[in-house]
């Protein structure tokens, strides 16, 4: 068993085309990004000026009430962190929300609330500012009613919430939208593992490389043999990621956060998902070597698509009419994982994330398995 893994690493590794597409094209791309976007990686780490988010208020009171602070709130964010438009009436507001030319509406009542249509950053920051206000204002209450004396202390201490909330996002650090292009990127190098097993699975195949004929008379079943080369291509191919990876984060300087252990985990489950879709690809049909790499790349490229690699706000477009390609779309998964790590910090989402990765890893699998279970040649 070793010497085999020993020669499956030496000849995998030693197949530059296929190590071009794994490893050194995301790299490129990555690099070719970085040029388009300009010095993304200053912007993201909150040294760039903050845009301010466009939202809609709406004053659902009709007579002066505490909730009136929630109003005197928003107007303090104005122009730092938010960019309140005029609207004439909640009818306005609803109508500039679906065309995009706002991210949410607040209602200014009794118990504030905020209405929004999309996942994104900047709907992740009005919902942390809503949040924010209703911690403080219960806070302010309890203090209040125990401790009136320190009343003036604690309003003293919600000053210094406003350069924190200017500063960051929910998970601690300023994102700029740009970077989800390298979520993208890394699920897509992620993805690309599949060219790897769909040359290793041209190995054991005796009609299509003279290598698989030899290896179709050994002793080992053909389903041993795969699950070997499984181990080396996700051993090769989760270097390969763990190598773009750190070429983005140090030098290209994008922040993918710090929660170093969840990098490592959706790094290997994005490269045990690509390797496991290409040896689906690879073990089922009767097909030639290159029509395999070609449904391959198509694959690729179309997931990645999904996932906003061309488009950032693909994802977008596909959860407002599609969701469920969103849930079936390993790029758009693996893509949403890294989104987790750096953004939402949302733990129950990321492990929704890994888990779907899993299934279909284990699904794509047992396909592949399937495909060389009754696999035979004849003896000529």
């Amino acid at each position: 068993m070793c010497h085999l893994i020993k020669y499956r690493f030496l000849q995998i590794t030693r197949n530059r085309p296929m190590m071009f597409w794994a490893l050194a094209f995301p790299m490129i791309l990555g690099t070719l990004f970085y040029i388009s976007f300009g010095n993304i990686g200053i912007s993201a780490t909150g040294d760039s000026d903050w845009d301010p988010v466009p939202v809609a208020v709406i004053n659902k009171l009709e007579t002066k009430s505490s909730g009136t602070f929630f109003a005197d709130f928003l107007d303090a964010m104005n122009g730092s962190v938010l960019d309140i438009q005029d609207v004439k009436n909640e009818k306005d507001a609803k109508k500039k929300l679906e065309n995009d030319e706002i991210f949410g509406i607040y209602y200014v009542k009794e118990i504030p609330s905020l209405t929004i249509t999309k996942n994104g950053v900047s709907q992740s920051i009005l919902t942390s500012l809503l949040n924010t206000y209703n911690q403080n204002a219960y806070l302010f209450k309890e203090i209040a009613r125990t401790h009136p004396e320190r009343l003036t202390d604690a309003v003293a201490s919600l000053q210094t919430n406003g350069s924190f909330i200017t500063e960051k996002s929910v998970s601690g650090k300023t994102l700029n939208p740009t970077i989800l292009y390298f979520f993208a990127l890394i699920a897509y190098a992620c993805m690309s593992g599949a060219y790897l097993s769909i040359e290793a699975v041209r190995d054991t195949q005796a009609n299509l490389s003279p290598l698989g004929a030899r290896r179709s008379i050994t002793p080992y079943r053909k389903q041993f043999l795969i699950f070997i080369d499984m181990l080396v291509l996700i051993f090769i191919h989760f270097i390969n990621v763990m190598i773009l990876t750190f070429y983005v984060n140090y030098i290209l300087d994008i922040d993918l956060g710090n929660n170093y252990l969840a990098i490592l985990a959706t790094n290997f489950m994005g490269s045990l998902i690509g390797i496991c879709l290409g040896l689906m690809i690879g073990c089922i049909g009767k097909l030639t070597f290159s029509a395999k790499i070609g449904i391959c790349t198509s694959t690729t490229l179309l997931t990645g698509f999904l996932s906003g690699l061309m488009f950032g706000n693909m994802k977008d477009v596909v959860e407002q009419n599609a969701p469920i390609l969103n849930r079936i779309n390993p790029a758009a998964v693996l893509s949403d994982a890294y989104y987790c790590i750096s953004v939402y910090n949302d733990t129950l989402r990321y492990q929704r994330c890994m888990i779907t990765l899993l299934i279909m890893s284990v699904l794509f699998l047992g396909i592949a398995f399937l495909g060389v279970r009754r696999e035979c040649y004849d003896s000529i």
